[in-house]
């Protein structure tokens, strides 16, 4: 873009300075309107999110949106995308627990006057501020909406939910009623109340909002306290179906493709896994996490092992916590018919969803999915879980889907395998799906939906901002 393009500084104010001081000559000026985005979950050369954020700065060149990223870094600096995208990056520690590979953005660095965050803010400025997390940067919907931020005005406040916290309580610490118990208040009388719209990656993860809201799923709530909570947070008074949009997420379907397809390339995945030329290749391409449900796959080739007909092997392409864990249990359950390969970047993993005979996904409460879009944009068959956000795209038309067990797993790959009628069928409505499922249609949607809320957060202003009427205001009514 300009002469700033790539810039990096060590101090978040000497970058702005930088910024306002090029801006005359060199950044066209266009008054469409601003959206700023924070999130913790930005890797440029990995994850779903990642791949979402990038799709979104580059359709803003093409929409002549101007959209701003905030996100956690090794240092502070500033990165012009196109003449439209910027990304802030804010310095940040590894995350203690969990993913370690992921950097948090914490409170104490946008609560505080003066705070990197802030600085980013009222220098830019966003009619719409969207946070896409629930846990350390979600005060900032609470801290506009209370008045703590009065300088910045007003935006329009948006929470992107691209996972269900009651899964993550559930893979990370407990899985029984209370975890589901405390996602439910946390969602119902925190996160929704915080922010004026809530945007979901698939109906399965919108569902958690409506799950932690309405009162038939929670029929031992406290209505005082519920309305305490919402006062408090002076939430919209506002029918919560009007909050509620989902808009999900889309594939590169000219990156990811049958035309990849090559000898050349299905050799060198048997030569660096280590395996034989007749070998029927699975693959799993994503985190190796807990919520994942990474620990299906050991199991699926503990009983693809003992086939006598086929040489079923497993590559792995990705990283995670669980890394290590994985690669004893398929050592112990699948001797040598285990491969992980680590992380691949983009163009790698493209030429291996094209080159082996099977895509397998095991987690079935996958937020979106967006490794199995890719898999099925490049023609191979895939397994998945018959549950989940997949199934925004996923059907039995288009893919095996089955529970989520071992033997389900193996019989339906052994179906890929001896029904040639039936996988070809199946990966030309696959083929389709993608093409209607492009990265294009996903950020058209979600720019016509910024719109739509933004057209509605304007007409019906007072609903969302008139605090002193939210302070005396009956939120069970509107759940």
């Amino acid at each position: 873009m300009d002469t700033n393009r790539g810039f990096h500084n060590s101090n978040i104010t000497n970058a702005i300075k930088k910024l306002a001081f090029i801006r005359p000559q060199n950044v066209v000026q266009h008054r469409s309107i601003k959206s700023v985005h924070l999130t913790n979950y930005y890797h440029k050369n990995s994850g779903g999110i990642s791949t979402s954020f990038n799709n979104l700065m580059a359709a803003a060149d093409q929409h002549k949106r101007l959209v701003r990223l905030i996100v956690p870094g090794e240092a502070e600096g500033v990165e012009d995308v196109n003449e439209f995208a910027r990304i802030y990056f804010i310095k940040a520690k590894y995350s203690p627990i969990f993913d370690k590979r992921y950097r948090l953005i914490l409170p104490w660095q946008y609560i505080p006057v003066g705070s990197a965050v802030r600085k980013i803010l009222l220098y830019e400025m966003p009619d719409i501020l969207e946070v896409t997390d629930k846990y350390t940067l979600s005060m900032l919907g609470a801290t506009v909406r209370t008045g703590k931020f009065r300088q910045l005005g007003r935006p329009m406040l948006v929470h992107f939910s691209c996972e269900r916290m009651d899964d993550n309580i559930g893979s990370f610490m407990s899985s029984g009623n209370i975890g589901k118990w405390f996602a439910r208040r946390v969602m119902g009388n925190y996160i929704f109340p915080s922010f004026d719209y809530h945007i979901a990656n698939s109906v399965y993860t919108a569902e958690e909002f409506f799950e932690s809201v309405r009162k038939l799923e929670n029929t031992g709530r406290s209505d005082w306290f519920f309305n305490k909570c919402w006062r408090l947070f002076k939430s919209p008074r506002v029918e919560i179906a009007e909050r509620i949009f989902v808009c999900p997420r889309g594939v590169d379907a000219v990156h990811f493709t049958p035309d990849r397809l090559s000898d050349k390339v299905r050799l060198e995945i048997i030569e660096r896994a280590g395996i034989p030329e007749d070998a029927v290749i699975l693959l799993y391409a994503g985190r190796i996490s807990p919520e994942k449900n990474v620990g299906l796959l050991p199991d699926v080739m503990k009983i693809l092992s003992a086939d006598p007909q086929n040489d079923y092997r497993l590559i792995i392409a990705g990283a995670g916590p669980q890394s290590e864990w994985l690669r004893e249990q398929c050592h112990r359950l699948a001797p040598d018919k285990v491969t992980l390969l680590g992380h691949l970047d983009k163009e790698m993993l493209a030429n291996y969803y094209a080159n082996v005979d099977i895509f397998v996904h095991p987690n079935p409460r996958e937020p979106f999915g967006i490794a199995p879009l890719e898999a099925m944009a490049s023609g191979v068959p895939t397994v998945a879980p018959n549950a989940g956000g997949i199934l925004s795209y996923a059907s039995n038309k288009n893919a095996w889907l089955v529970e989520p067990t071992a033997e389900s797993f193996a019989l339906a790959i052994r179906e890929i395998v001896e029904n040639e009628e039936s996988r070809n069928q199946k990966i030309a409505r696959a083929l389709d799906t993608a093409r209607s499922n492009t990265r294009k249609s996903s950020t058209d949607r979600l720019f016509a939906s910024y719109d739509k809320m933004y057209e509605d957060f304007q007409r019906r202003n007072e609903l969302f901002t008139d605090v002193e009427s939210a302070k005396i205001f009956d939120f069970t009514k509107i759940t």
